[in-house]
């Protein structure tokens, strides 16, 4: 049965009701900037299609056991990654990922959010946001692409990486927003799309384009999927033109094709 798959999957496209009667459980490895959208459009799949899908949550990158790499690397199997874009060409280069799998799905920009409750920081301009950060008590930001652009990038190219070391901090695993719900921070920054989901927050908006880091989210096939038809034909599903209006309303920009 695998071996029919394969040379299926090789063939060319498979529609979803081919599939409908070959129906099988699809392990997704999802990180969070395009996990809001696969929950949307996820559960739709799943009925067209007929198969169920078994979802894990894990960042694109970092030390955190639950990153996806780090997954792969303890043997872990999957069916879909679907991750940071210049994360999953590394698996492609480690040969962990098929080459001709890669899907683009998504692009994600960076954003900014307070307390709900909280006054409203002004961020749309270069020196509204450096303003902004020089005043802030405390700043959370991601473990995982947004967040290394801003401790690497960020804060060096507004002038300020030395007056926002002590009280900028790197936060593992969770929503950066959920920290600054509790109280913990006064602003949180991560992508978009990560920000919206998360209750007691408000969000402010995106940061300037001028200094903004746009993070291209794709998916693909690892090596040994048990499962590549089907995969293939979700990643079609969740790259699909019928797809978009979910994809814009979880914060992410749909990318042209």
């Amino acid at each position: 049965m695998k071996a029919v798959f394969l040379k299926l999957a090789l063939l060319g496209s498979l529609t979803l009701a081919s599939l409908a009667t070959q129906a099988e459980e699809i392990r997704v490895m999802t990180s969070g900037g395009f996990t809001a959208a696969y929950k949307l459009l996820g559960p739709k799949f799943a009925a067209d299609s007929g198969n169920t899908l078994d979802t894990i949550l894990g960042p694109s990158m970092g030390k955190a056991p639950e990153a996806i790499p780090n997954r792969l690397e303890r043997g872990e199997k999957a069916d879909v990654l679907i991750m940071v874009g210049y994360a999953l060409d590394e698996l492609i280069k480690q040969g962990k990922v098929l080459p001709g799998s890669r899907v683009e799905l998504a692009d994600s920009r960076i954003g900014l959010v307070v307390r709900a409750g909280s006054a409203l920081p002004a961020i749309s301009t270069e020196q509204e946001l450096k303003d902004t950060l020089l005043k802030a008590k405390s700043v959370a930001y991601s473990d995982s692409a947004s967040g290394v652009y801003i401790q690497d990038q960020l804060f060096k190219r507004l002038g300020i990486e030395a007056q926002l070391k002590p009280k900028a901090t790197m936060v593992p695993k969770i929503p950066v927003a959920t920290v600054v719900a509790s109280g913990d921070y006064q602003l949180g920054f991560q992508q978009v799309s990560e920000l919206l989901p998360v209750p007691g927050v408000t969000y402010v908006g995106k940061i300037p384009e001028s200094v903004q880091s746009v993070t291209r989210f794709a998916a693909g096939i690892p090596v040994g999927a048990e499962h590549p038809a089907q995969a293939k034909a979700l990643l079609e599903y969740l790259a699909a033109p019928a797809a978009q209006a979910s994809v814009k309303a979880t914060g992410l920009d749909s990318i042209p094709h």
